[in-house]
């Protein structure tokens, strides 16, 4: 039966197409460091043989080509192996980013799914209008309360008696100036009011004779 319906191989995943991969080209530097030291051997060998022994030369020089060659198709090979890893990260890549687009689409459909356009308007026409009654409400509350009407020329009359008041009681406030008297000498002075005195006594007992 099998022969018929031979046994699938089961998918290899990106993770491990990428570790095979880069194994291998482990594999294969390290066969280019072992031919690249053969070469240095067998050009060693075509040196020390140039002069003395050409046959010897030129078969280390043959062996030396023959491994440089196989050095190319390894280095192709890396190349090759190289460009296909990078191919494989990036198909890995651009399938992660799908599916997580794919799952965000399913969310979004699972969440929009129960939603109705016709409620979801009804709801914002709910909102609107509960908005526009608190703003009301709190235009009422923050209106002032007064009890009585007031006449604002009343006010402003008011007012211009309050502030003459106040004007007048800063001026009444204020310091006269200090008086300076002359500079009168003392002396002087004292003589002037004796003076005086003296004259004021003389009228007092005229008057008195006056009288008697």
């Amino acid at each position: 039966m099998n022969l018929f319906f031979p046994k699938q191989k089961p998918k290899a995943n990106a993770k491990d197409a990428i570790v095979r991969l880069r194994e291998t080209l482990q594999m294969l530097e390290k066969r280019e460091n072992h031919l690249q030291n053969k070469i240095d051997s067998e050009l060693k060998t075509a040196k020390s043989n140039a002069t003395t022994n050409k046959r010897a030369a030129l078969m280390a020089l043959k062996r030396k080509k023959q491994y440089e060659s196989q050095i190319e198709k390894i280095g192709g090979s890396r190349i090759t192996i190289e460009a296909q890893v990078m191919a494989i990260e990036s198909a890995n890549v651009n399938l992660e980013t799908i599916k997580a687009m794919e799952s965000g689409a399913e969310a979004m459909k699972a969440i929009h799914g129960s939603m109705d356009i016709n409620k979801v308007d009804d709801i914002m026409d709910s909102v609107r209008e509960n908005m526009d009654l608190a703003d009301e409400i709190s235009n009422a509350i923050s209106a002032p309360m007064i009890g009585v009407d007031l006449d604002d020329d009343e006010l402003t009359a008011e007012l211009e008696e309050l502030e003459q008041e106040v004007l007048d009681s800063q001026l009444l406030e204020v310091e006269p100036p200090p008086v300076i008297a002359p500079n009168v000498p003392t002396t002087n002075l004292a003589r002037h009011t004796n003076r005086i005195l003296e004259d004021e006594d003389d009228e007092l007992e005229a008057l008195k004779a006056t009288m008697a």
